[in-house]
Order: structure tokens, then sequence, then C-alpha cells
């Protein structure tokens, strides 16, 4: 099992305020309507407490309400997700373990003494169908259930694929147990409705406001000196492509500046070799307990280091310095250095979908960006080390030129183990994520986190051809045909009738006649530009 809360990524981070606003607004209204005894809230109060009361004498239901009572107690609660906790620190998950600790903490001393600020007495009937002592508002049960069911929900939202059943199942359990936690404590008649609805959302503004708070980085005008991050050190490892920085000294004096500032101990600097681009270096970080990690170089050493620290929970930071750099690109990440390095200090961390490649040509791997076979790969190839230094990414356009006439073949691909569909073509793409330079929409509809990979074929008879596909291209046109086709899936199998020239994420791979990609939902966390 691995998460890490950092995944959650709203659109705009002001909905979690808003939510926290109106966590803190439900149990702020129902504390002032109890404590001046308002009269219509009372009449609610007893309304459905003699209407549960009703339900429960005779009914059989006693004993099932009871039980819930004694699986749903405070204490089974908070031991379990003190567990969760401990699984999650030895995961290397610590600011998530950080924020499940202080949050049992939090709710074990807020929830029992807010009860003495009313001192409200709880139901009274002539024939009590449970006993508790104390205080009856707010609820210490809901506000445990409250807790619980909060803290699952935010890790389903991180560990789960958007849209997907099993995340709509998981958060609707999470739900239920809370309302169950709720709902026992009127059936049993020892709380009234006002005082577990607020128990509740006591139980889930502490859980959400310290999760916003460990997790977030909240802003600095509430945060203040607060640093909970990683492992409490705040241990920093930078690796680097010596060949793709420019002046090596510089380039440190910036990350150390901004380190300084930010609260980060002194980086571990490890330099990638042509026999190491990476993952020697990314090893050495893990082990040396880095809580962030710098990739700085192209597509290629990020490509090696992530691929290290996939399910480590440890966060990677880009550093573009590549020609292409599509990654930076696609995660909205400045291709300005110094930009850049802001961002990977204060941006917020997004899980990204890895994806694992074989072919008969290659080592097993991962890539990040996109796969291609034929044409696409033939460009990465012919494009000289010397012009991309000297233009950038504009030297695939000159290798592009001397490709258009590059051979169709006979190519056949499988989805998910599915059907072989066959195709005359010039080049396959896989894509995890869908722009290429210049914001050309390769694959508009791909997503670094939906789980799934993006396919499409190109296949222009002539020279020609690749005008019109490019018009369609650039027009995000929905239609496809056997000139440009698109499909989706988890598995990818291509199978080509000859040796074809691949690439990942620009590299060139060799030849190959068949490869597969497999997407690894979420296995990779990110540190990206805040939405």
């Amino acid at each position: 099992m691995k998460f890490d809360l950092r995944r959650t990524r709203p659109r705009r981070q002001s909905v979690l305020w808003w939510i926290l606003g109106g966590l803190a607004f439900i149990v702020g209204l129902g504390t002032i309507l109890v404590g001046y005894d308002v009269e219509a809230v009372q009449k609610v109060d007893d309304s459905v407490a003699q209407w549960a009361y009703d339900r429960t004498v005779g009914t059989g239901s006693f004993e099932f309400w009871r039980g819930i009572s004694y699986v749903l107690h405070p204490w089974t609660l908070r031991v379990a997700l003190l567990v969760l906790a401990a699984t999650a620190f030895t995961m290397r998950v610590r600011r998530g373990a950080v924020w499940l600790v202080l949050t049992v903490v939090a709710e074990t001393i807020i929830a029992p003494t807010s009860k003495f600020v009313l001192d409200r007495p709880r139901s009274v009937w002539d024939e009590p169908l449970f006993t508790e002592s104390g205080y009856s508002f707010p609820s210490g049960h809901a506000a445990a259930a409250g807790m619980f069911s909060t803290a699952l929900i935010l890790i389903t939202l991180v560990m789960t694929r958007r849209g997907s059943l099993k995340r709509r199942l998981l958060l609707l359990l999470w739900v239920t147990v809370a309302v169950i936690g709720a709902a026992d404590r009127v059936f049993l008649g020892v709380h009234y409705l006002s005082d577990v609805v607020v128990g509740t959302a006591l139980g889930a503004f502490i859980t959400f406001g310290l999760w916003l708070i460990v997790t977030l980085r909240v802003p600095d005008e509430i945060r203040s000196d607060i640093a909970l991050m990683g492992s409490g050190n705040r241990k920093l490892a930078v690796i680097y492509n010596p060949i793709k920085i420019g002046d090596l000294q510089v380039f440190k004096q910036r990350i150390l500046a901004v380190s300084q500032r930010e609260g980060w101990t002194e980086p571990l600097w490890l330099a990638t070799t042509k026999e190491d681009p990476g993952t020697g270096q990314a090893q050495r970080a893990i082990e040396a307990g880095a809580d962030l990690v710098f990739a700085a170089g192209g597509d290629g050493t990020v490509r090696v280091v992530c691929d290290e620290m996939a399910r480590t929970g440890i966060a990677v930071g880009i550093l573009p310095h590549g020609t292409g750099n599509l990654l930076a690109r696609n995660l909205g990440i400045p291709l300005n250095i110094i930009e850049a390095i802001e961002v990977v200090f204060t941006g917020g961390d997004r899980a990204i979908d890895l994806v694992s490649y074989h072919s008969d040509a290659a080592p097993d791997t991962s890539f990040l960006v996109m796969a291609g076979l034929g044409m696409d790969a033939a460009i990465m190839t012919g494009a000289p080390d010397q012009l991309k230094k000297k233009v950038g990414w504009a030297a695939y356009i000159f290798s592009g030129a001397k490709s258009l006439r590059f051979p169709a073949m006979k190519i056949s691909i499988q989805i998910d183990d599915g059907e072989w569909a066959k195709f005359r073509a010039r080049t396959v793409v896989i894509g995890n994520v869908g722009y290429l330079q210049a914001g050309f929409p390769l694959l508009p509809d791909a997503e670094l986190d939906d789980g799934v990979i993006d396919v499409v074929v190109l296949a222009p008879k002539r020279i020609l051809g690749w005008l019109a596909i490019g018009v369609r291209i650039i027009g995000r046109q929905k239609r496809t045909n056997a000139r440009l086709d698109r499909m989706t899936g988890k598995k990818v199998v291509i199978r080509a009738e000859r040796p074809a020239p691949m690439q990942l994420d620009g590299d060139p791979v060799g030849e190959a006649t068949e490869l597969t990609a497999e997407v690894r939902p979420g296995v990779l966390l990110l540190r990206a530009p805040k939405r």
C-alpha cells in the first residue's frame, strides 16, 4: 500500500478553504444555537429523538445499534488511524504519518473537552435505552466517526483513480461509516440530532484542517513558522546531469539561496555519469533519507530518476535543462530555471502515472512522456546533439523534414488484451502526456494521472498527407480514420513487420519489432505549480 496525501489536487486551492470554512460554520452556528437554547432547535431535537426512540423500542434494533456503538467506539477508530500512521511512517510517507497522529491527538483532546463549554445534559427518557455519563454536546462518538471517515476519504482520493468504481464505492463506504456512527447515538437515545451533526462536523474540521496545514503548506500569512514536511529534517537531494548544466557554480548557488530561505538542509549533490544516468544517484538519495529530490537535466535524466523514485512517497522536482523538456511543459513548470526552482520548492505535489516499457531490443524500463516507433523515433535519432545545443527543440524540425520520407510499415496494435488492429503506418506514439513543443496537441485527451495511456497512429500515404494530419491535430478534431487513429487503454502491445527505430522520452533506444507499454497509476509524486 502506498499513499501520500499530497496527491489530492483541487482545481483551485481556494475550494479547500471554502470546505474548511463550511465545516467551521456548522460547528460555530450549531454551538451558538444550542448555547442560546433556541426553541426551534430544541423542538427539532426532541422530535427526532422521539422518532428514533419509537423505532428502537420493541423493534429488535437496539442490539444492532448497541453493537455499532462498540464497533465504532472513539478509541477503536483512533487506534485504527494510529496503526495507519505507523504503516505510512514505515513506508516513508512521513508527512502523512504526522498528519494522522496530529489528527488523533487533536480530536482526543478537543472533542471531549468541548463538552464543558455548554454543559448540555443528555436525552432523558422514562426508560433509558442506553446509559452514558458526561455531557451531550457535541457527540464524542460522532466526532471520532467524522475524523475517521474524513481521513479515509482523503486517503481514498489520493490512492484511487478519478472516476473509478473503486473510488466511488470506497467514498460511499466512508460516508456511510460517518452517518451510522452518528445515527447510533440518536437511536440509543444518548444524543440529540444537533449533538451528532456538530460532532461529525467537528471531527471532519479537525482532520481536514490539519491536512491543509501539514500536507499543502498553507499560505505564509497563515502557516507562520510551520515546517512539518517529510521526515522533519527537510533533506534535499539534487541529481543533475553535468553535461546539461551550464555554469554549475551558479546553478548550485541558486538552489542554495532558495533552500536556505525555505528551511531545508544543505543539499546532497549527485552528478549523473555516462555509465549511470541517474539510477544509482536516486538510490543514494533514498538511502540518505531525502524528503525531496530534484532531477536537473533533460527528459532522459528525469525519466531514469523518476523510474527509481516511483512508489517511495518521495516527491521529485524537475529542473528542466534539456532540449524537449516535455514533462515540464505538460506540468506547467517554467523553463526559466530561476522560476522552476521556486516552483519545486513551493509548489504542490501531484501523483502521476508511470508507464512500464518492454521491448525485444532494450532492457525493461519505464517512461513518463512518450514512446515512439517509426518516424517519430527517427526524428529523435536524426537530431544532432550540436544542433540541439545551438537551436534547442527547433533541431527536431530540421530532423523531421529529413524524416518525412520514412517508409510506411505494417503494424499490429493490441489494446488491453483485445483484438489486434492492423495498420500501414509511418509512426506510432504512446503518450502519457498530450502536448509537444509549441503546444502541439498530439494527444489532447492524455492526462498524467488518468490511469490510462493514449496511442496515436499516423499513416499518411504521401508527404502532402502530413499537412492534412497537421491541420487535424492543431484543430483538435476528434474524428479518426485510416490516416490518423487514436486509441486508449491500460496496456498496449505493438508489433512491426520489421525492426523499427524506437524512442523513450526523446532518447533513442535502438530498433525493435515489438514493444509493450502498461500504465502504473499514481506511483510517482512530482512537484508541480499549485492550481
